[in-house]
């Protein structure tokens, strides 16, 4: 049984976490500007999926491994990069062919349907490998050894941090989405933000591959 205080304490880090403009909000932010409200909101649902079996791997001790290995890490890190700026390429390509052939203003571009955003949110939330290092460090100190379970309670706490992590980056992608709305008011303008987004992403992917582990 996961001891009441400690989650809460765990939400309240995780929320103030989650608020902090970082990996998964740029993500979602790029994919709204990219494609608009219904992807970035899928590619949130996605990318908390992909989290939560993070947390999953790191209830079974999975984590600690990926933790421990310097290649395994870093294979990790380099598919999530390699992912990161394809789907930013792809959104680039979309944005320069609304620029040679208009569409309405608002229409957002295509961003892989339903499943496919949440598809792309999940192998962008599943390969980042920092998750998993953070996850590995924090978890264990909200957990109570001596109710047991130990496992299970990691799972209880990192539930209740992916539904926060699902609000927040929500939010993010709501803002984002309604803003790019906001602001195409023409084809032309609805291209370049598409564009800005596909940018956003390819950004983020080049800035996870430079970056090295924490210790």
């Amino acid at each position: 049984m996961v001891d009441i205080h400690q989650l809460i304490a765990f939400c309240l880090m995780s929320l103030l976490l989650s608020a902090i403009p970082g990996p998964s909000v740029l993500f979602v932010v790029g994919r709204a500007l990219a494609h608009g409200r219904g992807t970035a909101l899928a590619s949130v649902l996605g990318n908390a999926l992909g989290g939560y079996v993070l947390v999953v791997a790191v209830a079974l001790g999975v984590g600690s491994v990926v933790a421990r290995s310097v290649l395994l890490f870093d294979a990790i890190k380099l598919a999530g990069a390699a992912y990161l700026i394809f789907l930013g390429a792809k959104a680039l390509l979309a944005s320069w062919r609304n620029r040679a052939v208009p569409t309405a203003p608002t229409a957002p571009s295509p961003g892989g349907g339903l499943g496919g955003s949440i598809r792309a949110g999940f192998v962008v939330g599943v390969t980042n490998p920092k998750s998993v290092v953070f996850l590995t460090a924090v978890l264990p100190q909200f957990v109570d050894r001596e109710a047991g379970h130990v496992g299970g309670q990691m799972l209880v706490l990192g539930l209740a941090g992916a539904l926060l992590q699902l609000l927040s980056d929500g939010i993010w992608g709501l803002t984002a989405s309604t803003a790019r709305a906001w602001l195409s008011r023409s084809p032309r303008r609805t291209a370049l933000i598409g564009g800005t987004g596909g940018l956003a992403m390819i950004g983020l992917g080049a800035a996870v591959a430079v970056t090295g582990r924490a210790d």
